[in-house]
């Protein structure tokens, strides 16, 4: 049953990768499956109604029932009801994107954000694409709250990311990436110039857990175009989205919404 369970999963982390879709026979191909054991797999994810079949090209692809269960779960947690203002009141002092991660294990996930930029050039990001740990403020802020020898494991697990998908100015080193998030750490707030993207830099500060000992909870970043941000800009920016992220902690819903949910399931 358990590898049952685990080939569904792959299926759907597969999808989420390839909007477009995917064919019977490339899918069994990227999860070195035999197509009849794929051909079940993905039947049975139609019939639930997480993939759908183009008729024409016959390629799968997953419909947004994965979306709208996480939204589900995500209202229920409070987190956009609390943590929104804040959001919306550092986009309007910064005139930038302003977003919003979650901890989940050993990655980063988007959970929110407030846009502030009201004509020009605007930054929109993605919220389908993972936060790559090394070449983001976001992720540095983050990997700066934990101690080296975890910062090495998660490393050599995740890697720096495909080269033609970040900036640049990607950290491509272990012992670059560690300097990097030795001064994050000295100066409370992490920053990223063209690394995730090319073009793009951000700043960032990590929302701490609810005690001194506790691990970081999520990330607070501001992401804005170079044309028109110079570093000097994002190191202003630092001291107030540390303090916005330090309001975020001291208002962390999702903190609560588990324990009572434990308490539930113990009863």
């Amino acid at each position: 049953m358990s590898l049952q369970i685990d080939r569904t999963l792959d299926v759907l982390e597969l999808y989420a990768g390839h909007a477009e879709g995917l064919a019977l026979s490339e899918t069994a191909t990227r999860l070195n499956l035999a197509k009849g054991a794929t051909h079940r797999l993905l039947s049975q994810l139609t019939q639930r109604g997480y993939l759908e079949q183009d008729e024409q090209s016959q390629r799968y692809r997953l419909t947004l029932k994965m979306v709208v269960l996480g939204f589900r779960h995500l209202t229920n947690t409070g987190l956009t009801d609390v943590c929104q203002p804040e959001l919306d009141k550092m986009a309007n002092i910064t005139g930038e994107l302003v977003r919003l991660t979650v901890v989940d294990g050993d990655h980063l996930i988007w959970a929110a954000q407030a846009q502030g930029a009201r004509h020009g050039l605007r930054y929109d990001g993605n919220y389908g694409r993972p936060v790559n740990l090394t070449a983001t403020a976001t992720g540095k802020c983050w990997l700066a709250t934990l101690d080296d020898q975890r910062i090495e494991q998660i490393v050599a697990s995740q890697g720096f990311g495909d080269p033609s998908e970040v900036g640049p100015k990607s950290l491509r080193k272990l012992y670059d990436v560690l300097a990097e998030i030795d001064k994050t750490r000295r100066q409370g707030f992490g920053i990223a110039y063209e690394e995730g993207e090319p073009g793009m830099c951000a700043v960032a500060a990590a929302i701490k857990g609810s005690t001194p000992d506790a691990p970081a909870v999520g990330t607070l970043s501001v992401a804005a175009p170079t044309v028109r941000t110079p570093v000097e800009k994002l190191q202003e920016w630092g001291p107030g989205v540390i303090a916005a992220a330090d309001r975020l902690s001291d208002l962390w819903p999702i903190r609560d919404f588990q324990s009572s949910s434990q308490a539930r399931l113990s009863a």
